[in-house]
């Protein structure tokens, strides 16, 4: 049965301090030849059906980056399509001159402060998950660990024996190994262990990146013990930020295919042998980067008055409570999902 958190206690925090906006210009110019890189093979892109559903049936929503987005019209589900292949996508971020510069400027600028607002709690969070759910606390497994702040702070509460982090991407595996971190450097889906060697798998802001999200949870169903917990976050389609700016989100980035909201990925867990047993949205941006793109003139809410009144005329005190009614509904654009493993897919 699934349960909807009523109350999430967060840490308040701005964007300038994860992403350093004087770091922000240098990093877009990687950003953009990523793009151009990505771009050049275009023409062997593949389509596909509904990372969700697997139905064959969308209609085109928008286009940005030089990338097709599409709406499922079974599911809702938002998804690039066509998309690059698995090859194209391994040695794209393999090569990446826009993670290589995040690896060497923006993490470490911006390190002390995503540990102390993303990365403990998220911790705390997980911790508090494995407890309440009874779970065997042996092994951990962090797919997509970035610059393993996480799997650190996971060691640091102590409630794993073992703390693993799966990081594909060269730099990045580099600085989890430089940090004394257990690594291994490819993708879950070439991991081949024996069935029910770890009882969590954690995966943040990882399979939006993926081309198919399906493999990808079948692969962490394999890894898991029967009972273990699956702890994956990933953007909203149907959430603030996302459904209020839609193009105009810093969200609908290029390298994110899979767009989801709660029921379809619910779904797609629940077909690939998991129970869903919590839904949750704790965000903490969507107002702060609405509000933005207003002040920009990049979003215009002259027709939008509440949205004006909210983030504009009165953000010093509606602010903050708004995006606290948006964590309590379930409606940012930050996910979380956990799932546990049954012991036969239906």
């Amino acid at each position: 049965m699934m349960t909807l958190l009523p109350e999430i206690k967060e840490v308040s925090m701005r964007e300038e301090e994860i992403r350093p906006e004087h770091l922000k210009i240098d990093q877009r110019e990687h950003l953009a030849a990523d793009i151009r890189r990505l771009l050049q093979h275009k023409h062997e892109f593949v389509n596909v059906s509904c990372p969700a559903c697997g139905v064959d049936n969308s209609h085109v929503a928008f286009e940005k980056y030089g990338l097709t987005y599409v709406v499922c019209g079974k599911c809702d589900t938002l998804y690039v399509n066509p998309r690059p292949t698995p090859v194209i996508l391994d040695e794209f971020y393999a090569t990446s001159e826009n993670y290589k510069y995040w690896n060497k400027y923006i993490f470490p600028a911006s390190e002390e402060a995503r540990r102390a607002k993303i990365f403990r709690p998220r911790a705390e969070r997980l911790a508090d998950i494995c407890r309440r759910y009874k779970v065997e606390t042996n092994t951990l497994l962090e797919v997509g660990a970035g610059f393993g702040t996480f799997c650190e702070e996971i060691q640091r509460i102590g409630l794993f024996k073992r703390v693993i982090a799966v990081e594909p991407t060269p730099d990045l595996a580099e600085t989890c190994r430089r940090k004394g971190l257990e690594v291994i450097d490819k993708p879950i889906e070439q991991v081949h262990w024996e069935q029910g060697a770890v009882n969590v798998v954690a995966s943040f802001e990882v399979i939006e990146h993926l081309f198919s999200p399906a493999d990808y949870i079948r692969s962490c169903f394999a890894v898991l013990n029967v009972g273990g917990l699956l702890v994956l976050s990933c953007p909203n389609i149907k959430g603030f930020d996302v459904s209020v700016l839609m193009k105009l989100s810093d969200t609908i980035d290029f390298e994110h295919l899979n767009y989801f909201h709660p029921t379809s990925l619910s779904n797609l867990v629940l077909a690939n042998g998991f129970d869903v047993v919590e839904i949750l949205t704790p965000g903490n941006l969507d107002a702060e980067l609405v509000r933005k793109k207003i002040l920009s003139g990049e979003f215009d809410v002259s027709s939008q008055p509440f949205l004006h009144r909210v983030l504009v005329e009165r953000w010093d005190d509606l602010g903050g409570p708004f995006q606290k009614f948006l964590v309590d509904q379930n409606m940012s654009s930050h996910m979380w999902l956990v799932a546990r493993k049954r012991e036969v897919i239906d």
